[in-house]
């Protein structure tokens, strides 16, 4: 602690500090806080210490913004870091001004609006999912790809296979539980195809009746073979666009086929097959179905087709359906 001029002792001097209740009165209403008082160690009398005065500003702010409901300055931070995110870049995002941020942390009171929309950024991820699709135009590809890969990382969006689940539910009126698993495959098939990475990490099962994801079956056993009721799916926003339009893509050309015809199709590709190598065709059976097995087979069947689009997966799907009439 550095000494400091004493107005009485006109001398260099150490201080004490004590704390007191106190009033702030702002706009005809009292804010209540905790002051510090400095007082001389020679004389013991009040003194103004700068440091302390500017303490006791903070602790004022504080307690405004408690009694308002207003974000602190350490949790704007927070959101800062939370998402990565720079201070000009989340105030483009917002559709603000470049500063805005910029000045909150300089001490700036936030509007009651503007306090909210950061309130719900700091504890939902989900708004801020939001904001970065609505407002990506408004900031660098740079900020846009950090800030997704956080969230990416919140919501482990690369190897769920609830939400792509949740995706393909929600862009049908009507889907059976043997029908969603097949699509399952097909995404899975056709998305290490064309992206080389797995867009889930469960593994399937060669059922009698095709490949079967067995936590999915226990999930949708009780619509037997009555399609899944339709729910409010809100996590879907943390697709990016990406696997939004390849999912688009697999549901236009694979979703239109029953359930029957799917799995038919299914056995007449390798994957199904070597893993039943063996096993009697109405015998049950867990055999897995190896990843690398899928990965292997819809790259050949990519290359066969001259796949150059995921809209080609179109060629394969028409042919193989032909295929089981």
């Amino acid at each position: 602690m550095k000494k400091v001029l004493c107005g009485f002792c006109m001398e260099l001097v150490d201080y004490d500090i004590k704390e007191k209740p106190a009033i702030k009165t702002i706009r005809d209403k009292d804010y209540y806080y905790n002051e510090l008082i400095t007082f001389c160690k020679e004389c013991h009398k009040e003194i103004n210490v700068s440091e302390i005065l500017d303490k006791n500003i903070e602790r004022i702010d504080e307690a405004y913004r408690k009694e308002e409901n207003i974000i602190s300055i350490d949790d704007i931070n927070k959101i800062l870091d939370k998402y990565d995110i720079g201070k000009k870049p989340l105030s483009s995002l917002l559709g603000w001004g470049e500063t805005t941020i910029i000045r909150y942390l300089d001490g700036d009171m936030p509007s009651k609006t503007y306090s909210n929309v950061l309130k719900d950024l700091l504890v939902n991820p989900l708004s801020m999912s939001r904001w970065v699709e609505n407002g990506k135009d408004r900031i660098t590809d740079n900020a846009y790809r950090k800030v997704k890969k956080v969230l990416n990382g919140i919501f482990k969006v690369s190897n769920d296979i609830d939400i792509i689940i949740k995706y393909i539910l929600n862009g049908f009126d009507e889907i059976t539980p043997l029908a969603l698993q097949k699509l399952l495959y097909y995404c899975q098939g056709f998305y290490i195809a064309f992206f080389g990475d797995y867009l889930f990490n469960d593994d399937c099962q060669a059922w009698v009746r095709g490949p079967v994801y067995p936590d999915v079956y226990e999930k949708y056993k009780p619509y037997g073979c009555s399609p899944i009721e339709q729910l409010d799916f809100e996590d879907i926003e943390f697709l990016d666009e990406e696997k939004k339009v390849f999912l688009d893509v697999i549901m236009k050309f694979f979703g239109y086929y029953s359930g029957d015809a799917l799995a038919k199709m299914t056995h007449l590709e390798t994957p199904w097959l070597n893993s039943r190598k063996g096993i009697p065709d109405n015998e049950r059976s867990i055999e897995l179905i190896d990843k690398k097995s899928i990965e292997s087979y819809f790259t050949q069947i990519k290359n066969k087709y001259n796949m150059i689009n995921i809209t080609d997966i179109s060629k394969y799907s028409e042919e193989h359906f032909n295929k089981i009439r």
